[in-house]
């Protein structure tokens, strides 16, 4: 690997960890807002797809329009993958045991994996692979003593978070070239359309509207935008493997900023997990490292 795509691989390491970072900060909003589910859902769509919009806007600046029209497939996959991912994540939390959503979300980098070497002929590295089983041991680890045994919808549910996570990452994996913005705005749009329908926009309070915004705009606005920057630079399964970073921080924050204590096991996993993914990240770094200063050695 030479030394620009190195840099351009640790740059992409280095977005998705922070994307995941910003997710990982659901639960705290979460806990603070006291509207209902589907409320606050519908708020922090339309607050987290505009301020993602916005930033495409920015970027792009002249070119905006002339780059909304040349948008083809891949745009409106990566859109409806994305907001599969986010509507099914929803329902899998509401109708099976949280155990079930964790352990199912948990096998999105094998199902990325897959994926990625079926349809783009991408391989993931042995790290990724080795790391992907021990972060997935982790979660078990969190999870233990957890009741299981959802509804057969939960897991269904669940199952179509992690193929539509997994699919959505590999075309913009594959799509490189594509601005992908616009896609992760309308994603979190219909997101917010659909909970719509169960929600009630203008009975909540104007606290509540001031958190749900940044909610929207700090938790899954950067995450997204992030995540779509970051991904493009890193292969599939890797991109999937790091935003499991969420997992771990997600009680680590609640416990820092609301004082509420995790359970034992989910610190003993957690801390599993992030030592999976930091030796994965270090591992990455130290071999592409050494891969580069060896095209610069002289020939025997």
């Amino acid at each position: 690997m030479t030394s620009p795509e190195q840099r351009h691989h640790r740059i992409g390491l280095l977005l998705v960890a922070v994307a995941a970072l910003a997710w990982s900060s659901a639960g705290i909003f979460v806990r603070l807002i006291g509207a209902d589910l589907f409320t606050m859902l519908f708020w922090r769509g339309l607050f987290s797809g505009s301020s993602v919009f916005l930033l495409f806007i920015w970027l792009e600046r002249g070119q905006t329009l002339a780059i909304l029209r040349s948008l083809r497939w891949p745009t409106v996959a990566v859109a409806l993958l994305s907001a599969l991912s986010m509507i099914s994540g929803i329902g899998a939390l509401r109708y099976a045991a949280v155990a079930d959503a964790m352990v199912i979300y948990a096998t999105v980098p094998f199902v990325t994996a897959a994926l990625a070497f079926a349809f783009i002929g991408e391989r993931p590295s042995r790290s990724t692979l080795v790391a992907s089983v021990v972060a997935l041991a982790g979660v078990g680890i969190m999870l233990w003593g957890t009741e299981l045994g959802g509804s057969l919808l939960g897991q269904s549910l669940a199952v179509l978070m992690t193929l539509g996570m997994a699919g959505f990452t590999t075309i913009m994996r594959r799509h490189r070239e594509v601005p992908m913005l616009p896609a992760m705005a309308a994603s979190a749009w219909i997101c917010s359309f659909v909970c719509l329908w169960w929600a009630d926009p203008l009975g909540i309070s104007a606290a509540d509207l001031a958190l749900c915004a940044m909610f929207g705009v700090f938790q899954n606005g950067l995450g997204l935008a992030l995540y779509t920057f970051g991904s493009k630079r890193i292969p599939a399964a890797e991109a999937t493997l790091l935003a499991a970073l969420e997992v771990p921080f997600t009680p680590l924050w609640v416990f820092l900023f609301l004082d509420e204590t995790p359970a034992v096991p989910t610190l003993l996993g957690g801390g599993v997990v992030l030592v999976a993914l930091f030796a994965h990240i270090f591992w990455e770094l130290r071999s592409k490292s050494r891969a580069s200063e060896g095209e610069f050695l002289p020939a025997p």
